[in-house]
């Protein structure tokens, strides 16, 4: 894991996407994108308790886990990992038959030339032959660019969850799923 997280998942914030439930969410959500006044760069791998290597620690058995790599020659350019069947990992619900991406990164340098693409086709093929019904995704409203990535690659948002991040109170939880 330590070889896999060397390729950054650092992003560059400029925007933000804001939601604002129509009629007490009865009329469903109204999103727009906001610029970010002073740009910043994200890094989840700093986030404590976060990052590859912290991650079988953090949730014990990770045997079921997918880890997949994008390499150009011998150099690692991205990675994909999918959860599946470990016991308390929220995202999957006590399931068998859902999957969730974990983790999907590419290095900057090689972003926007079609490797998340590859990866997460990949990673809804590892979790399909697996009886998977479906991967469930999870980003935030910080990360723009993620999902309109994921929205491209035929994602639904079907979660928006403000206030769950309690020492991130600015940032709403987003659930983006991908039936297979």
């Amino acid at each position: 894991m330590s070889q896999y997280g060397e390729v950054s998942v650092a992003f560059r914030v400029e925007s933000e996407l804001r939601f604002e439930s129509v009629d007490r969410g009865l009329g469903g959500w109204r999103v727009t994108e906001r610029t970010i006044e002073e740009p910043y760069t994200y890094d989840y791998d700093q986030i404590e308790g976060e990052g590859p290597t912290r991650w079988a620690r953090r949730h014990g058995n990770i045997s079921n886990w997918g880890v997949l790599s994008a390499f150009d020659g011998e150099r690692r350019v991205g990675g994909a990992v999918v959860a599946w069947k470990t016991p308390g990992v929220h995202m999957l619900e006590g399931r068998d038959d859902l999957a969730c991406l974990w983790d999907i990164r590419v290095d900057p340098n090689y972003r926007r030339g079609g490797v998340g693409s590859k990866l997460l086709a990949r990673a809804a093929s590892w979790a399909r032959d697996r009886n998977c019904q479906r991967l469930k995704i999870e980003t935030q409203n910080i990360n723009v660019a993620a999902c309109r990535f994921y929205a491209r690659q035929g994602c639904e948002l079907r979660g928006i969850h403000p206030g769950v991040y309690a020492e991130l109170p600015n940032e709403v939880m987003l659930l983006w799923y991908l039936d297979l």
